[in-house]
Formats: structure tokens, sequence, C-alpha cells
């Protein structure tokens, strides 16, 4: 595990901010933007959108951390065709940004 801080840039509701975070955050943070085809700026967006009384980089890390606890439930299994949950083909439904915001909440 990298946990080296790395500041990055990124655009929140239209205003540049930096983040600090550790590289595999990051890493986590721009596979979850792969998986969901957004941006960096896009997700950032959301949860900013969505934060109360944290800090902007501690509701980053949580809403990793929830987005791939979401995904190792036995549903997230499911959807995306491994674990003793698939059942049938590989469905790799992608999570919507409805389903973002309820990982925020």
């Amino acid at each position: 595990m990298n946990s080296r801080l790395q500041s990055r840039n990124v655009t929140v509701d239209g205003h540049r901010t930096s983040l600090r975070l550790e590289q595999d955050v990051w890493e986590a943070l721009e596979e979850i933007c792969a998986r969901e085809d957004m941006s960096v700026h896009e997700v950032c967006t959301l949860i900013e959108r969505s934060r109360t009384g944290s800090s902007r980089t501690a509701a980053v890390r949580a809403f990793i951390l929830g987005y791939f606890r979401e995904a190792a439930s036995d549903a997230g299994h499911a959807r995306a065709g491994h674990g003793n949950m698939a059942e049938g083909g590989k469905d790799k439904k992608q999570i919507n940004r409805e389903g973002l915001s309820a990982i925020l909440s």
C-alpha cells in the first residue's frame, strides 16, 4: 500500500480546489471513475453535494470505501457476475448516478 500523500487539483461544482490523498486512494477513485464513465471532477462534485460536516478529503475517502463495500456485497457480486451469489451470465451493470448518490447517504 502506498500511503504517501499526493495533492491534485480537481474542479468541484465549477470551482478549482485541491485534494491531498494517498496514491492508492487516487487510484481507487480513478478506477471508480473509469467504471462509471465519469470524470474525477464529476464524481467529486457528486460527493461534495452530499457532504455534511466532514472535510472534503474525508468525504472522498468515505465514498470510495462505501463504493467498494457495496460492490463487495452479495448483491454487488451478483451484478458483477462473480462471487458465490452470481447467478447466470456476466451482467456487468454499472451503478448509475442515483446509485452513487445512495452510497453517499
